[in-house]
This record gives structure tokens, C-alpha cells and sequence, in this order.
């Protein structure tokens, strides 16, 4: 278009339309130069200004009612640009940067939604008191750093910060196991059989901190416990992630404190689904294997680790070649990319030995899928059957 425009976007010139030199443009306006009705300078022959009482040529079309939506012409900034933008609309004729959008910074916007996209697979959810928040997974999450991504190591430096160990005083004695921390002020999920009967509880985090706990809630069907820490904060909580997505054969790592050696890491593969595991669920009977060192169980018709007793319930668990030992009760079994799947709650350990300290793991342990823990929670929080 011919028509030069104010920043308040009222035209200058009743009559834009010219009839131009021969040979001239039709689209004329120069940046910077003379407009309104004082004078507009030819594109022909910008030392030659048009006046404004030139007569309108009669085979043009009449000036448009509303002014244009945006000039198309060729203007300073290149093709495409058009005249009267920021460049050359400021006061006096003067040059005014126009703001340009600048590849970082469209990189940056890309980033920010590949980050929203990426991390659309880990979300928070409220549960009913307190609102604590738990990190979990419905997918895979990559907790791991990328550069040790699939690498024990990195499973292990990146979940350890969110393992405990359990120390749980009965009238029988004294016990350990492990523990997983789900939310940063202190919340820890564990076997119901490690805190069962509990007069005090212990807990020592990665970095040595000891805290005192209380029982928040058990559930002695799913071998499940929630306890909280005293005047925690700032802790490191783990991923629970998505147990469903397990196949036979994936990698996986276990952290706990078997017989009391905290943060002991151990690695092996998923070697089975959907075990039906049966635990006992007499209060006094686990405080006694506790005492003892093994957990009982039963699975495929025979007991482990002694006798269940007349009070058992059974759940169904992953199977792992991970080494679990007594104490690793109630801590982490871990995928790949940093994700909680299970919390161990079942090894065996080789008959007639004298203990099960003594005969050490052989290669045969049992999970609680992380998705009964997910779906527990709320129950747990509310005391459950504890």
C-alpha cells in the first residue's frame, strides 16, 4: 500500500491513492521520509515530492474502508518486511529496533515443551491427609542421570538417598529392616512385619541422620506399612513407579540393610510375575522369625524359613534373582531408570542351615508390586488395620 501510518493508526492522507510517474512503483512509501499532507516523496524520483491535490485516477479502485490488516510490500528489513514497521516508525524519523525472535530463545520454548512432554509421564497425586505429594510413574520415569543411564551404579547413587534402615524394638527384642522414603517430610513404606508389635522405631538415612518414627498405619493382608518420621524435612523421596509394565528378564537392582549393613546394593532380573506369595499375619509369630532372622513364607505348596502358622494371607509378587537377605525386608526393588517396583518382602534361604544369616541369599526373592503399594497408600495413611 502507498499510505503511511502513525503509530496511533490514523491515516495521514485523505487521498492516497496517486496517479504515479510512468515507469513508478505503485507501492511507494519511503521509511523515514516526509508524510502526511506536507508533502510524499515519488519512488520515481524521491527528490520530486507528490502533492497531496494530485488528481485520483478514475480507473483505480476507491480507498479502502478500513485500513489494511498489514503492509505487503518490500520494506527496510528485506522481503516481507513491510513499510512503517518498528524499524522505521519511530519519532522523527529515527530508526527503532524491532524486536526479533531469536533462535535460543525458540530453542529454549522448544525445550521447555519437550520437558513438559517428557516429564508427562511422572506425576503427583494427593492423597487425602496433608497433602504430601508421592512421586510416582505411570510409565517409566528416568530417574537415572542420562550418562549412566542402564547402569547399576547410577541406579544406585540416584535411589540410595531415598533408602533407610529400620531399627523396630518388640517385647521380644530388636529387629532391622529397610524402608522407602515416598515424600520429603518423612513418610516411609515398609513390611508390615518389620514394625509389627513395635514399641519404639528407629531410622538411620543414607547420610548416617537418625530420626524417630511412628507406626502411621499396617495392613498385615499385604505385608504393608507406613510410618513417619519426627520433625523431618527437605528428604530425598523416591519414584514409585509402574509395576504393571515389568517383563520376565528386566534388570533390576535392590537396595537395603541386610543384617544391618545399610545401603547395600545388589542387582539381578525380574525371573518371574504374579507369584503367590503366603506370609503369616500373627503378630507374634513375626515378631519371633524377626528376632530369629528369617521371615517365613510359603510358595508352591511348601514353607521357607520356618512354620507360617494357622494366620497367613498370600499376595501375588514379583520374583527376583536379586540377593536379598534378612534386613533387606521392606526395602527397594528398582528398575533401571530409578523407579521403585517393588518393595522386597520374602527371600529364601537354603535348608538346614542354622540361621538364614548363615546360609545367606540363593538367588530366590520376593517383591510386593509397587501398584499395591499405590493403591494401599490412602488406606495406610488412615491407619488401615493398625
Amino acid at each position: 500500500m502507498t499510505e503511511s501510518f502513525r503509530r496511533s493508526g490514523e491515516y495521514e492522507n485523505a487521498h492516497p491513492y496517486v496517479t504515479p510517474p510512468e515507469g513508478a512503483q505503485q507501492h511507494a512509501s519511503s521509511p523515514g521520509g516526509p508524510t502526511g499532507s506536507e508533502g510524499r516523496m515519488s519512488p520515481a524520483n524521491p527528490a520530486n515530492p507528490v502533492s497531496p491535490a494530485s488528481p485520483v485516477n478514475p480507473e483505480w479502485p476507491p480507498p479502502p474502508a478500513q485500513p489494511p490488516a498489514a503492509a505487503v510490500a518490500a520494506g527496510p528489513g528485506g522481503p516481507g518486511e513491510p513499510w512503517g514497521s518498528d524499524e522505521a516508525g519511530g519519532a522523527g524519523g529515527a530508526p527503532r529496533k524491532r524486536a526479533r525472535r531469536r533462535p535460543a530463545t525458540l530453542l529454549a520454548a522448544v525445550a521447555i515443551v519437550a520437558a513438559a512432554v517428557g516429564g508427562g509421564t511422572a506425576y503427583g497425586i494427593q492423597e487425602l491427609t496433608g497433602g504430601d505429594t508421592v512421586a510416582t510413574s505411570a510409565t517409566s520415569t528416568t530417574v537415572v542421570p542420562s550418562s549412566q543411564k542402564g547402569t547399576v551404579s547410577g541406579v544406585a547413587q540416584a535411589v540410595s538417598p531415598s533408602i533407610v534402615e529400620i531399627g523396630a524394638t518388640t517385647n521380644a527384642g530388636s529387629s532391622t529392616g529397610s524402608g522407602v522414603i515416598i515424600t520429603g517430610d518423612g513418610e516411609i513404606i515398609t513390611n508390615n512385619h518389620v514394625v509389627s508389635g513395635a514399641s519404639s522405631v528407629k531410622v538411620t538415612t543414607s547420610d548416617g541422620k537418625q530420626y524417630t518414627a511412628r507406626v502411621v498405619g499396617t495392613d498385615s493382608k499385604k505385608d504393608l506399612a507406613l510410618i513417619k518420621l519426627e520433625n523431618a524435612s527437605g528428604l530425598t523421596a523416591a519414584t514409585l513407579g509402574d509395576s504393571d509394565g515389568l517383563r520376565v528378564g528386566d534388570q533390576v537392582v535392590a537396595i537395603g540393610s541386610p543384617e544391618g549393613l545399610t545401603g547395600t546394593v545388589t542387582s539381578g532380573i525380574v525371573s518371574a510375575l504374579n507369584r503367590d506369595v503366603t506370609v503369616s499375619t500373627d503378630e507374634g509369630r513375626q515378631q519371633q522369625q524377626q528376632q530369629g532372622g528369617g521371615w517365613p513364607f510359603e510358595f508352591g505348596g511348601q514353607q521357607f524359613n520356618g512354620d507360617t502358622g494357622s494366620s497367613t494371607t498370600t499376595y501375588k509378587a514379583i520374583q527376583t534373582d536379586a540377593s536379598l537377605n534378612p534386613g533387606n525386608s521392606g526395602g527397594a526393588l528398582i528398575d533401571m531408570n530409578g523407579n521403585i517396583i517393588g518393595i522386597n518382602s520374602a527371600m529364601y534361604s537354603a535348608a538346614g542351615s542354622s540361621s538364614s544369616a548363615d546360609a545367606g541369599s540363593v538367588g530366590l526373592g520376593f517383591a510386593i508390586p509397587v501398584n499395591t503399594v499405590k493403591a494401599d497408600l490412602a488406606a495406610l495413611r488412615a491407619g488401615a488395620d493398625g
